[in-house]
């Protein structure tokens, strides 16, 4: 666990956001990148639908293996395209590969509506904590340009966001679980291990949320809090 700067404020209760997709836009970006990579292998016989299930095996044993991030997604495309290629990889298509991975690297950050507003009026209140996981040097990058910095009493990138890492936080913060949320839009990463380990949580869904993040949400002794929109939290927070 990475932690950008200290600690919580102990006697205060504790909001925890996840970042991707809950703070600012992800994985649009990776989408519109497979779409364009399935353009470009351009498959005589397998469909979009089939060469996509492809490529989430893939990523998913690469994922299990390597982690995540851009570089990683450049792998599995790579993988993906050597199995399913129907000529020579040449170094022009390796190029365009690479190119997919850059491009999301590139990409400017954009927080979600409200999320900045929103984030202002709570920490009047609440120790915010960002839960954010994926490669570190790109996360921390991604953070250092969201302009949240400020907002948050306590920051930590994680390879991995299971129940060993809210243990792993829980410990490092000191907090109540009964008084303490997580926020975010991923019931695999965000809702069911918060609520394992005793916490709340509040599921603020995003259209796009990566496949592989979705799950079944799963119950605990916590509350579950179900919002469409992020600026909905200050009518409960």
């Amino acid at each position: 666990m990475t932690t950008m700067n200290g600690d919580a404020a102990p006697e205060r209760r504790h909001l925890i956001f996840d970042a991707d997709d809950t703070l600012w836009e992800c994985n649009i970006y990776f989408e519109q990148a497979i779409e364009d990579f399935i353009d470009y292998l351009d498959h005589s016989t397998l469909d979009r639908t089939q060469v996509r299930a492809t490529l989430d095996e893939v990523e998913h044993a690469n994922t299990v293996t390597h982690g995540y991030g851009a570089k990683l997604f450049e792998k599995s495309l790579h993988d993906v395209y050597a199995r399913l290629s129907e000529r020579d990889i040449s170094a022009d298509d390796l190029n365009v590969i690479v190119g997919f991975s850059e491009r999301i690297l590139n990409q400017p950050m954009v927080l979600l509506p409200g999320v900045q507003e929103t984030l202002e009026v709570l920490r009047e209140h609440y120790a915010l904590v960002m839960l954010t996981k994926g490669h570190p040097e790109e996360q921390r990058l991604k953070v250092d340009r969201s302009g949240l910095v400020d907002l948050f009493a306590h920051i930590a990138i994680v390879t991995e966001k299971n129940d060993a890492t809210y243990r792993e936080l829980r410990g490092e913060l000191s907090f109540d679980p009964a008084e303490t949320w997580m926020i975010g839009n991923s019931p695999k990463s965000d809702i069911n291990p918060a609520l394992a380990n005793g916490m709340n949580a509040v599921f603020i869904p995003h259209d796009h949320t990566w496949r592989l993040e979705h799950a079944d949400m799963s119950t605990g002794p916590g509350q579950l809090l179900i919002l469409e929109r992020f600026p909905e939290l200050t009518e409960h927070f």
